[in-house]
């Protein structure tokens, strides 16, 4: 259900995100002031998650997903009728809550239903229905732009809602509580202050911020002025890029969430921030088609190493409960998203595309350093398993 939920999210999202930006820009606004439009939603995500951590260990993790579900989608729908460049802001910050309440509640309620060995593999199942819905998305978002560019932000919303009904009435039966008594595997939530202080926990925040800034920051925001004014092409290839990069991610999915539950997270997270940086660097030093489409094809690959590694890490830390930890993992990749089309949208505007590209990888390369130093969390022959 829960990778019915994501792909259902990640249609509509891959449907508009190329478009948030290019949008902003027809209210005659500056390139910075357009990446502050993918950046708010980040901020808010970011404001929020540590209430949204909170609700989920008081409430329970589906009614918090779905009801956050359905505030993105009412914003969305609203965002799309937005008149000026204010109200495109605000109703964007205003996804953003609902947003933090269904990650975090997603995320909780994934590392909490599989036992340690299962971890890495379990993300790339929840990742792949993102995955799945993102490829399918920028497919459907090129025709709807070229109707209107308002067109995607009410497509997105009615998938939300399709996700947001997905949530709340086919996990509405669970009895998650029961079942782990019988079976002997409930466990108190982690306290956050237990978590902070392992070294692994840092490296999975590093790498989740990094992943934040490059994937839902630069990709969304300067990624798609790049193509359109330095690369001088259509916005279809926008679509087409991340497209590209989706399929890499989806041809290394399966063996990456194998592979670290096998063999580590350590040596996954380091391969997938190292990729992630060289995208970034190719991007830095050329304008041309082909060095576009391999930068996104490595992309694509570090982000399924990254995104299995990480989460199965914290999944580790806390042993599978955590709100307030699972939280915070999630602020981190908020906060690279806010800042990363921020000071990316100034390097653009002051010096070049180059350097808000050479500024992205010098902060993934971040990540392998933690990486490096981090011991290995995932324990072979448990208990459980």
């Amino acid at each position: 259900m829960l990778t019915a939920v994501a792909f259902a999210v990640a249609v509509g999202f891959g449907i508009v995100f190329p478009v948030i930006a290019p949008f902003a820009k027809e209210f005659g606004v500056s390139t910075t002031a357009a990446a502050a439009v993918v950046s708010i939603f980040a901020l808010t995500r970011f404001a929020s998650s540590p209430l949204a951590g909170w609700l989920v260990d008081r409430t329970g993790e589906r009614l918090i997903l779905g009801t956050g579900i359905f505030i993105v989608g009412i914003s969305s729908a609203m965002a799309g009728l937005a008149q000026n460049y204010w109200q495109l802001l605000l109703l964007r910050g205003a996804g953003g809550v609902g947003s933090a309440m269904f990650t975090v509640a997603a995320y909780a309620l994934l590392l909490r239903v599989v036992l340690p060995d299962q971890r890495g593999r379990a993300a790339l199942a929840f990742q792949g229905g993102f995955l799945i819905g993102g490829v399918t998305g920028p497919l459907f978002g090129a025709p709807l732009v070229a109707i209107s560019i308002r067109l995607p932000f009410f497509v997105y919303s009615a998938t939300l809602l399709i996700a947001g009904s997905i949530g709340l009435v086919f996990l509405a039966q669970s009895k998650l509580q029961e079942h782990e008594a019988s079976a002997g595997t409930d466990v108190a939530p982690t306290p956050f202050a237990v978590a902070v202080r392992q070294r692994a926990y840092w490296a999975a925040i590093t790498n989740n911020l990094a992943t934040g800034w490059s994937l839902f920051g630069i990709r969304g925001s300067v990624l798609p002025l790049f193509v359109t004014e330095a690369m001088l092409l259509s916005e279809s290839w926008v679509s087409i890029g991340i497209f590209i990069s989706a399929l890499a991610q989806g041809l290394l999915l399966i063996p990456a969430g194998r592979s670290s539950d096998m063999r580590g997270r350590r040596p996954s997270m380091i391969a997938g921030s190292v990729l992630v940086a060289v995208a970034f660097i190719v991007l830095a030093g050329s304008e041309a088609i082909a060095p576009y489409a391999f930068a996104m094809v490595l992309f694509g690959f570090g982000s399924a190493l990254i995104g299995t590694s990480s989460t199965a890490v914290v999944g580790d830390v806390v042993h599978g409960r955590g709100g307030p930890a699972i939280a915070v993992f999630q602020m981190s990749s908020d906060l690279g998203a806010f800042a990363g089309p921020l000071i990316a949208g100034v390097l653009v505007d002051t010096l070049s595309f180059s350097w808000a590209f050479a500024a992205t990888a010098a902060v993934c390369l971040m990540g392998t350093a933690t990486a490096i130093a981090m011991p290995e969390t995932l324990r072979r022959g448990s208990p459980q398993s």
